[in-house]
């Protein structure tokens, strides 16, 4: 199946090499984030091209659910939108940021910011409070998956473990804490693992 038709937001991998690239995380979000949400430096290509550029990354939040020392688990159904990703476990929520009514060009971190609550929400229904912080940048080229796509972590911690699933190819939800995380560390996808590995500093 030909992923759908829909345009996303991308950086040049150059720009990303030139700002440092990294494995795994890298706990100084902040020193990415100006250049990678700055006007003129990201912009949108057609899906379908993206996830088979490894010239262009995809600027893809991931959203991390905590309530005290748990964090929100879920296995990715038939349905997912990314297929190479289904039957995995996960712990981050999330998706393409697309062209949107809040900007038609590029995106600056305000309309980054509602984007990333509209994904979140087409996905999950909050019903409590909760503060969200970007805590780290993701990045795993040893998959193809990885190599196209760049992660924004974001930490949303809840005053009430008060969550529903919106969508159908999310099943098996449930706040696990790392020891049940880590019995189910093969399973899980990758950027899962590599959050999971870190999760104590990750919740600081």
């Amino acid at each position: 199946m030909n992923p759908p038709e829909e345009n996303i937001l991308v950086i040049k991998r150059s720009l990303f090499d030139q700002l440092g690239s990294f494995h795994g995380l890298n706990f100084e979000p902040r020193r990415y984030l100006d250049a990678l949400l700055s006007r003129g430096n990201n912009f949108f290509l057609p899906r379908a091209q993206a996830e088979n550029d490894p010239t262009h990354k995809q600027i893809v939040p991931y959203a991390i659910l905590a309530f005290k020392d748990k964090v929100l688990y879920y296995v990715r159904g038939k349905k997912a939108g990314e297929q190479r990703l289904v039957a995995k476990g996960s712990i981050g929520i999330g998706g393409h940021m697309n062209e949107s009514d809040e900007s038609l060009f590029a995106w600056d971190e305000k309309a980054y910011r509602a984007g990333v609550e509209r994904e979140v929400n087409e996905e999950i229904k909050i019903d409590t409070k909760f503060d969200d912080r970007i805590v780290a940048l993701l990045n795993d080229d040893t998959t193809e998956v990885g190599q196209v796509h760049l992660g924004i972590v974001h930490v949303f911690k809840l005053a009430q473990p008060k969550v529903e699933k919106r969508e159908a190819m999310i099943t098996n939800l449930a706040f696990l804490g790392k020891d049940e995380l880590l019995k189910r560390r093969e399973s899980l996808e990758t950027w899962s693992r590599i959050c999971v590995d870190s999760l104590e500093r990750l919740l600081l």
